[in-house]
């Protein structure tokens, strides 16, 4: 099966996507990875989107790790799609550790540009982890949604919403999987 994890910076996707490869056996991939595969960007985009069709048929596990919007559509449809989210206020203080404490301007203006830049994207687990930062913990605040959800009506149609930890990230990922 495939996952896609997508979401804006800082927002905890490699770290769902590392706990969730060591229980799946996936081979994770972030970005623009599939560069690699041609020397043409369409090219690669192509070759990327049959790998994970043909990774999907197959039954092979694969993990891809979104963080622009436009990438979203080389996910197969039926791939598990999970949103990560934070405040951006948690956002700026986890890039501003990134980059040695300082925050410079135009990266602060960046990011409070691209804030909610997939909020309108349809998935199928939303994960929040502002309150890990808050909390101090390895948490974070998951809404599992309807199949074909957007965000906008998942979170309404979704009430609970309590603290998990990576680990209980992925065991809510890994039940979706089984269910697909």
């Amino acid at each position: 099966m495939v996952v896609g994890i997508f979401g804006e910076s800082c927002t905890g996707k490699s770290t769902i996507a590392e706990e969730l490869s060591g229980r799946t056996n996936a081979k994770i991939y972030s970005g623009k990875d599939y560069l690699k595969l041609a020397k043409n960007e369409n090219e690669a985009k192509a070759k990327f989107r049959e790998m994970l069709n043909s990774s999907e048929a197959a039954g092979e596990n694969v993990i891809y790790v979104i963080a622009e919007k436009e990438q979203l559509s080389l996910l197969p449809e039926k791939a598990v799609r999970v949103l990560t989210t934070a405040d951006i206020d948690v956002i700026k203080k986890r890039f501003a550790k990134r980059m040695n404490g300082v925050l410079p301007a135009p990266v602060a203006a960046m990011l409070e540009k691209k804030h909610g830049l997939f909020d309108n994207e349809k998935y199928d687990l939303l994960v929040c982890t502002s309150s890990a930062e808050t909390s101090g913990t390895n948490a974070a605040s998951a809404d599992a949604a309807s199949e074909n959800a957007t965000s906008a009506n998942a979170a309404s149609a979704n009430t609970a919403d309590s603290s998990v930890s990576v680990s209980d990230t992925c065991d809510r990922i890994v039940a979706l999987l089984k269910n697909r």
